[in-house]
């Protein structure tokens, strides 16, 4: 696909982090982007920024969703680009004992269905709306009718202690990618996903320094945290090259996480 600004995208999780480097990379190629996301200020700034529009939207929402969905195309039309960055974390072992009382505990179910909501459903549905507007447009002179990258993790392969519900999450979505890029391919709108490692998003952020430093030396090579932009490469290589389709991809700097 080739970029320009007959081209417009949506990206969730748009206001930062992974989905706000792919917002920036692609406006900077000329795209118009609409940024899908629940942090009002973050959003309506990285709006500004580009020059794209900023829809808050929670995508456990349907409703949500399609109002997003109907501001952005008003505003630029119909999407050839879905770009899913938008989730959560949150762990807990599936069950744990109290080391000084002994009671034994067993994982919020409540916590869990959320990030199943959030990671997985949330993701599929913004797929189902996305690739259903890009049915209505014509293929470009290259054959694509539009392209969908997913967000999952290197959880969804080497999932940690405490992660059951984020790894479930993730390695659905990988499950599904193959599945959903062969539902598509009679329409000409591909589907791949990233699995990132270790990255300096806003949320690692928080963590104190030789938490991050931690982390960073146990990336074989580079010995550094990812950066939001090598996500965002990535992604647009996805976009922009056609024979691309079907693929799970991880970019962690060749790590393999340990249990915890």
């Amino acid at each position: 696909m080739k970029l320009d600004a007959n081209i417009s995208a949506v990206v969730t999780g748009g206001a930062s982090g992974l989905g706000g480097a792919t917002a920036r990379l692609l406006a900077s190629h000329g795209v118009k982007v609409a940024i899908f996301d629940l942090n009002d200020d973050l959003g309506e700034a990285m709006a500004r920024e580009i020059g794209g529009v900023f829809c808050k939207v929670n995508v456990t929402s349907s409703e949500e969703v399609d109002a997003a969905f109907a501001k952005a195309r008003a505003a630029h039309g119909q999407e050839r680009i879905l770009v899913n960055c938008a989730g959560v974390g949150g762990g807990a072992k599936t069950v744990s004992r109290d080391k000084q009382t002994g009671e034994i505990k067993e994982y919020p179910l409540d916590n869990f269905e959320r990030i199943i909501q959030v990671n997985l459903i949330g993701t599929f549905r913004c797929i189902t709306k996305s690739a259903a507007g890009m049915l209505t447009l014509d293929p470009l002179e290259d054959g694509d009718r539009g392209t969908i990258v997913n967000t999952a993790s290197v959880a969804a392969e080497d999932g940690q202690i405490g992660q059951a519900a984020y790894t479930a999450s993730k390695a659905g979505l990988v499950g599904l990618t193959l599945t959903v890029a062969r539902d598509l391919s009679s329409e000409a709108i591909r589907v791949n996903t990233i699995l990132p490692g270790i990255f300096d998003t806003p949320l690692l952020a928080r963590a104190p320094e030789h938490v991050k430093a931690a982390l960073a030396a146990q990336v074989p090579f580079p010995k550094r945290l990812g950066q939001p932009e090598e996500y965002a490469h990535l992604a647009l290589t996805m976009i922009t090259n056609g024979y691309f389709n079907g693929e799970d991809v991880r970019l962690d700097g060749a790590i393999r996480m340990a249990p915890r």
